[in-house]
């Protein structure tokens, strides 16, 4: 029985923010036994060649070149971003690290609408002190050291605001096509920096199919996002996908068994309730 035409955004959301959650997280673990470029490389390659698929198959709208520009400028930021954000999955903890890069993912996008459609209203003001609240929290230490990972998080948290800024300029095509048109972007930068290094062999089999998983994952969530921002509200659909680490941190939980201090544990958690107070339109 088909679901009513009022669940398909909040369905699509939901199913972006798993697909998200969990690639980030087998990302981050794949990259522990990888080179992260190289890893992020495979994993665009791979998404590339899903989305490519079902937009062949489903015979899909094919963008106009003002949508198929901003993909590309968006997946090229979104793949600088995702191979740092990896590799700060693999260095520091997932469940302090996913949260910081969200925030900042979603933040600096709202400051961006601050400036081009005018001041915020009170949640985001308040999602912003919680954000602050949230990184004080998570980049502190007992023993006088900052957690590792959490400056590659902020340089993947700006990179990750500069795909959903770009993408968010492609307004007509389909969801498949658009998902795959950015992933070649991706591909594009994160090819070209494997192939600059040199370093072709820095990966375990086991990783190597844990990044293909990965990217399908990825690319699979970016469709599902535009879906729903297509079916339904921008505004709603931006809340619900934003909460994506939250299931990342709890992967990391389960099977990583990652243990934190309570002040780690509640910047975390006040990470996780900024993004979609910041998100919020």
């Amino acid at each position: 029985m088909a679901l009513p035409a009022e669940f398909a955004p909040t369905s699509y959301s939901l199913a972006a923010v798993f697909a998200w959650g969990t690639s980030d997280f087998l990302g981050g673990y794949a990259t522990r036994r990888a080179n992260a470029f190289l890893l992020t490389t495979l994993a665009h390659a791979s998404g590339l060649l899903f989305m490519l698929v079902l937009a062949v198959e489903a015979h899909a709208q094919f963008p106009s070149p003002h949508s198929r520009f901003w993909a590309v400028v968006g997946g090229m930021s979104g793949g600088i971003a995702l191979a740092i954000f990896y590799r700060a999955l693999a260095v520091g903890r997932m469940g302090l690290v996913a949260p910081l890069a969200a925030v900042l993912g979603a933040a600096i996008p709202a400051l961006f609408l601050m400036m081009t459609q005018g001041p915020p209203g009170v949640v985001h003001l308040a999602g912003f002190a919680v954000a602050v609240l949230g990184i004080w929290f998570i980049s502190g230490s007992e023993d006088g050291r900052g957690p590792q990972g959490i400056g590659l998080a902020i340089l993947a948290g700006v990179g990750f605001a500069g795909f959903f800024l770009g993408i968010s300029q492609a307004k007509d095509g389909s969801a498949q096509w658009l998902a795959a048109i950015s992933r070649s972007g991706s591909l594009i930068v994160t090819g070209s920096i494997v192939l600059v290094e040199r370093k072709f062999r820095e990966m375990s089999a086991a990783s190597a199919r844990w990044g293909l998983l990965a990217g399908c994952l990825d690319t699979g969530g970016t469709a599902l996002f535009l879906c729903a921002t297509r079916t339904g509200r921008l505004d709603s659909a931006v809340v619900l996908t934003s909460l994506y680490p939250a299931v990342t941190v709890l992967l990391a939980r389960l099977i990583l068994h990652e243990h934190f201090t309570r002040r780690k544990a509640l910047g975390m958690l006040a990470a996780l309730l900024a993004v979609p107070m910041i998100a919020r339109r």
